[in-house]
C-alpha cells in the first residue's frame, strides 16, 4: 500500500511547556525531556529515537482506558521495525499541533475513532521513519539502503554483515529529507500490530504513578470549588462572601460568568466546606416548573406530529400497513442518563496578561485549547492544554469543556498563580451533558405469509446537535438521530431490507443539555428496532433468528455476526432449566455486532444475566485482548444503563445528586462475557461503543421470553419482571 505524506521536516522547539511563570512542574511535561537531552533526535513528528535506542511514539488522541495509546503506539512500531520493549509514549499539545500546521492531525478522541479515523497516516509516520533511519545507516557505510534491512531497531548491511543501531543513527536521520510516500505493510505480516500485547499504561496505573488530571500539583497552587444555578437556564442572582472570608484557608470568592460562584482557598476541602456555608440567591429563569412528566408529554406529542425530518424511506409504507394481514404496534423509551464519570470535572490552570496554560482530560484537546483561549481574552499561540489520562470520558470530556472554562475565569482572579478547580459529585451530576432522552413509536405490517412487508418508525425526542453543533444539521435536521438506521452506503446502516420503510425523528428539544454518551444514539435505536424486530417475530409465530435472517441476506456483514453468536450461544438447542435467551445486531462507527443474552427471571421477578456471547467485526484488530476488554467493559456500561440509568428532574433540577441516587452495576451482577472477535480485514471500524448497542435489547429479548412481559421503558430497577 502505497499512501503520500504530509509530515513536515520543520524542526520544533519547546519553548515555555516546562516551566509555569518561572515555577517547576512536579511530573512530565510532553517534549520536556527530548529538549533537555540533546542526543535524543525527532526524526518525524511521530516518532523520537534516544541513544539507548528508547523509541518515544506520540500519541494525538488520548488514552481514557480504551487501550487507544497501546493500539496506536503498535501500528506505529510495526511500521518502524522497533523493539517494541523499548517503546514508550507522550502527548503532544493542542498548541503544538497548531504551531506545526497540525502535523499531528485530529486531537479527538470519540465515536470509537481513536484508531479507525487514524491508522493510515500514523503507520506512515512510522514507516517514513524507518526509511529514514535506514537511510542514515546506509550513508554511514556508504551503501544503497536497498541493501540494508531492520529488525526490531536493529539495521543490518546485507552484503557486509554490518550492522547499527536506531539510537546511533537517530541524530543523522533526523537531517534527511522525508520521503513522498511510503510502503505500509500488509496486514497479514504484522508482527506488532495485530498480537494481544500487553497495554502501556497498566504498569504505572497499577504502581500509582500514573497523574490523572486531578492529580496535578504546582508549586504554590491553590484550590476551587464551584457552584452553577442548579436549574438549568438559570443565573446567579447574589452571594455574601463576607460570611466565608474569614473561614480557613479561604483566599477569594469569585463570580464565574453569570451563572456560578467559586471559593479559591488553599485545599479543595476547604474552598467546597466555605462554599457550601456561602448564602447564594439564584435567579432560577423560565425552567423552574420543568419536570420529567412535563419533558415526558412534549415527546408524546412528537410521536403523532405531522412534521418530522426523515432518515430513511422507501416504498410507501401508509399503503404497506393498511393493506396488511396483521399490524403489530408499540411505544418504547429510553431517560436521559448520566456520564458518570469516576474522576469529576477538573482542570488546573495558570493565567497572566501573556500567557495561559491549562493541565486537563479533554477528549478534545483542540476543543480545549479554544475554550481555554476564549476565557483568556488572549490568542491561541499564547495558549496551550496540557493533556493527562481520563479517570473516564464516556464523551462528557468532549462535548463541552465548561470545566475549562471556569477553571481559566477563576485564574484570571488569581493572575500568575495556579488554580486547581474540582467539581463535586453533586456537581458533576447536576450539570452534565445528559444521554439524550428520546420515545419510539413502532408500527410493523405482516402479510398474509408472516413476512415483514413495512415498518414505521417515528423518533420523538432530543437533537444533540441542536444544543452542542448546531452548524453540524441539515437543513434543521440531525444525521446523528439516525444512527444505525440509516440506508445502504452510508454510516450506520441499517440492518434489514424491508419493502415499505419510513423512519423519521420529530424533534423536541427540552431545555436539559444533552451530549454524546458512549454510544449516543446507536443506543436507544438498537433497542427500538432489535426489541421491536422480536416483537414482529413473535406476532408471525417465527423464531426470532429465522426472522431476522430473512430480512438480512443483502447485508451479510451484519448476518454474519448475527449467525456467530447463535451458533456460539447454541440458539436452537435447548437451554438450561430456568434459562432464556435473546438476540440482537447493529452497526454503528463502522463495525458490525450481534449478542446473545442467557437470563433467568425467578418468581419474585429477580433477574440474573448469566451470560452474553458477543461477536464484533471491526474490519481489522489492532490488538485482540484489548477488543476483548472493551467488549467486557462495552457490556458493563450498557447493562449498568438497562438496569439502573435514570436521571429525572423536579422544578427545574436534576434529582439525583450521587452514586446513592444514580446506581452503577455491581462486580456480583456481571455475565459472564464470550466475545467472537472476527476482522474481515477490509475495513476499520470502531470498538470503544458498538457492543454497547446490544447489551440492552439482547437482555430485554431475553427477558420476555422468561416471562412473557415486554418491557418497552427502561431501566428495569422499575419494571415488574415476574412472569405475566
Amino acid at each position: 500500500m502505497t499512501s503520500a505524506l504530509d509530515i513536515s521536516r520543520r524542526n520544533f522547539f519547546v519553548s515555555s511547556a516546562a516551566t509555569v511563570g518561572g515555577l517547576a512542574l512536579g511530573f512530565h511535561i510532553p517534549f520536556a525531556e527530548a529538549a533537555a537531552a540533546e542526543t535524543a533526535s525527532e526524526v518525524n513528528a511521530w516518532v523520537v529515537v534516544k541513544p539507548d535506542d528508547t523509541v518515544v511514539i506520540r500519541i494525538a488522541r488520548v488514552e481514557m482506558g480504551q487501550g487507544t495509546l497501546t493500539g496506536l503506539a503498535q501500528l506505529v512500531a510495526e511500521e518502524l521495525d522497533c523493539d517494541w520493549s523499548k517503546v514508550t509514549t507522550e502527548y503532544p499539545t493542542p498548541g503544538q499541533n497548531v504551531a506545526r500546521s497540525r502535523i499531528w492531525g485530529n486531537f479527538q478522541t470519540a465515536g470509537s475513532r481513536g484508531i479507525r479515523d487514524s491508522h493510515d497516516y500514523v503507520r506512515q509516520g512510522g514507516a517514513a521513519a524507518r526509511h529514514m533511519l535506514i537511510q542514515a545507516a546506509a550513508g554511514e557505510w556508504n551503501a544503497p539502503a536497498a541493501e540494508c534491512s531492520v529488525s526490531n531497531g536493529v539495521i543490518t548491511h546485507g552484503p557486509s554483515g554490518r550492522s547499527t543501531t536506531y539510537g546511533k543513527v537517530a541524530t543523522a536521520a533526523a537531517k534527511l529529507e522525508a520521503p513522498k510516500e511510503v510502503q505500509l505493510k500488509d496486514p497479514k505480516d504484522w508482527k506488532i500490530a495485530g498480537k494481544p500485547l500487553k497495554r502501556l499504561d497498566t504498569a504505572e496505573k497499577l504502581t500509582g504513578k500514573q497523574v490523572y488530571s486531578i492529580d496535578v500539583k504546582l508549586p504554590g497552587m491553590l484550590n476551587a470549588a464551584v457552584k452553577d444555578c442548579p436549574v438549568f437556564g438559570g443565573k446567579l442572582k447574589s452571594f455574601d462572601a463576607a460570611a466565608v472570608q474569614g473561614m480557613p484557608g479561604v483566599k477569594k470568592v469569585v463570580t464565574v460568568g453569570d451563572t456560578g460562584v467559586a471559593v479559591v482557598a488553599d485545599t479543595w476541602w476547604r474552598a467546597k466546606t466555605a462554599l457550601d456555608a456561602l448564602p447564594i440567591e439564584w435567579d432560577e429563569g423560565p425552567n423552574a416548573t420543568m419536570s420529567s412528566d412535563s419533558i415526558a408529554a412534549m415527546l408524546e406529542e412528537g410521536l403523532n406530529a405531522t412534521q418530522a425530518f426523515v432518515g430513511n424511506q422507501s416504498g410507501d409504507v401508509q399503503g404497506a400497513i393498511a393493506g396488511a394481514a396483521k399490524t403489530v404496534e408499540a411505544v418504547y423509551s429510553v431517560p436521559y442518563q448520566h456520564h458518570a464519570t469516576m474522576e469529576p470535572m477538573n482542570a488546573t490552570a495558570v493565567w497572566t496578561t501573556d500567557r495561559c496554560q491549562v493541565w486537563t482530560a479533554t477528549q478534545n484537546a483542540e476543543a480545549a485549547l479554544a475554550t481555554a483561549a476564549n476565557a483568556a481574552g488572549l490568542p491561541i499561540p499564547q495558549c496551550d492544554v496540557y493533556r493527562l489520562h481520563l479517570g473516564g470520558g464516556f464523551g462528557r470530556r468532549s462535548t463541552s469543556h465548561d470545566f475549562v472554562r471556569q477553571a481559566v475565569l477563576i485564574a484570571k482572579e488569581m493572575p500568575g498563580t495556579p488554580v486547581k478547580l474540582i467539581w463535586s459529585r453533586e456537581e458533576d451530576m447536576l450539570h452534565g451533558y445528559y444521554h439524550p432522552i428520546t420515545k419510539a413509536k413502532m408500527a410493523g405490517a405482516l402479510d398474509a405469509n408472516g413476512n415483514l412487508v413495512g415498518l414505521r418508525m417515528r423518533i420523538s425526542g432530543q437533537s444533540i446537535l441542536a444544543s452542542v453543533r448546531p452548524e453540524g444539521l441539515q437543513n434543521g435536521r440531525d444525521p446523528a438521530t439516525f444512527q444505525g438506521l440509516n440506508p445502504s452506503g452510508t454510516e450506520g446502516v441499517f440492518g434489514y431490507s424491508i419493502p415499505n420503510l419510513l423512519i423519521d425523528h420529530a424533534m423536541r428539544n427540552p431545555p436539559v443539555p444533552p451530549g454524546f454518551w458512549r454510544g449516543v444514539n446507536n443506543n436507544q435505536n438498537a433497542i427500538y428496532v432489535e426489541c421491536f424486530m422480536d416483537e414482529l417475530a413473535h406476532a408471525a409465530g417465527q423464531d426470532p433468528l429465522e426472522f431476522r435472517r430473512k430480512l438480512m441476506a443483502n447485508h451479510p456483514k451484519h448476518l454474519a455476526v448475527l449467525n456467530a453468536v447463535a451458533e456460539r450461544a447454541g440458539w436452537g438447542t435447548p437451554a438450561p432449566q430456568g434459562i432464556y435467551r435473546g438476540l440482537a445486531q447493529h452497526m454503528g462507527y463502522g463495525s458490525y455486532v450481534a449478542a446473545c443474552a442467557e437470563v433467568s427471571v425467578d418468581d419474585s421477578g429477580i433477574l440474573k444475566i448469566h451470560r452474553i456471547v458477543a461477536a464484533t467485526n471491526c474490519g481489522h484488530a489492532v490488538n485482540p485482548q484489548q477488543i476483548e476488554a472493551q467488549v467486557e467493559g462495552s457490556f458493563a456500561f450498557g447493562l449498568t444503563a438497562l438496569l439502573y440509568g435514570e436521571i429525572t428532574l423536579k422544578d427545574g433540577r436534576i434529582e439525583q445528586e450521587n452514586f446513592d441516587s444514580y446506581q452503577i452495576m455491581r462486580m456480583d451482577e456481571m455475565p459472564k462475557v464470550e466475545s467472537i472477535i472476527m476482522p474481515s480485514g477490509d475495513f476499520w471500524g470502531g470498538v470503544g461503543e458498538p457492543t454497547i448497542f446490544v447489551a440492552a435489547p439482547a437482555v430485554l429479548n431475553a427477558i420476555f421470553a422468561a416471562t412473557g412481559k415486554r418491557i418497552r421503558s427502561v431501566p428495569l430497577a422499575k419494571a415488574d419482571l415476574r412472569k405475566a
